[in-house]
């Protein structure tokens, strides 16, 4: 039977660090109602998970026989970004969050990093210490002025590893902000929105305690979520 879920991960940073009320969007597809979750939203994660976007969704060969797919999630969170994006409503994107953003917004996908020539394994195979599964696993060359880099304060950053897939050609409107060793795009942002949209390939909400870089991530996230629930506050601060 099929269920839907998030990670505590997920819920305890945005009690703990966004400061708001954490709500699961179910992966409903068709019947997800996309206007009406907006109106009751002021800030959206889309969160990691073992699916894969679809391949139908950018042209893209069929997955190798027993990789995860979810069409109905696919078919909420792609219409739902790109409402979100035109309206302004805040949106961070992790993992397969930010795989489809870049799909939703018009860019493609690798499916297998790991098999392409020049490419690290970004899949951090099963580790029975979940410490060493989610620990720092590569670089990340950030981009010099980007949002990213106000985040991080530096040029270079550590992150984990846990995907499959990774951008391959970027949709139009967004704007890597931080690269791999082997070139894949690990942050991006949507350069023509209206509000925050940002999207990065590591999962932070695994070691925000710990973490700096992480930490700030959702707090600077948190802050644009109150902006677009109080327009009031960014007024003022404005002035």
């Amino acid at each position: 039977m099929a269920k839907h879920a998030a990670s505590d991960t997920y819920v305890r940073a945005t009690d703990q660090l966004v400061g708001g009320v954490p709500v699961l969007l179910p992966a409903n597809g068709s019947f997800a109602e996309v206007g009406t979750l907006l109106s009751h939203l002021n800030g959206i994660i889309l969160t990691g998970s073992r699916s894969n976007v679809s391949p139908s969704l950018y042209n893209g060969p069929p997955h190798a026989d027993g990789t995860p797919e979810d069409e109905m999630r696919d078919g909420v969170t792609l219409p739902l970004i790109r409402a979100a994006v035109a309206a302004g409503v805040p949106v961070l994107a992790i993992c397969r969050g930010l795989q489809e953003l870049n799909v939703a917004l018009g860019g493609s996908l690798h499916q297998r990093l790991q098999d392409l020539p020049d490419r690290i394994d970004h899949s951090t195979p099963m580790q029975p210490n979940p410490r060493l599964r989610t620990g720092k696993a590569h670089g990340v060359k950030v981009t010099p002025g980007s949002w990213l880099h106000r985040v991080a304060g530096a040029r270079d950053i550590l992150v984990n590893s846990l995907h499959n897939q990774g951008i391959d050609r970027l949709a139009p409107g967004l704007v890597a902000e931080g690269v791999a060793p082997d070139g894949t795009i690990e942050a991006v942002r949507v350069a023509s929105a209206r509000g925050f949209a940002v999207g990065v390939q590591w999962h932070p909400e695994y070691d925000w305690e710990t973490d700096a870089v992480s930490r700030r991530i959702f707090e600077v996230f948190g802050e644009a979520v109150a902006d677009h629930a109080n327009p009031e506050r960014d007024q003022a601060a404005a002035d």
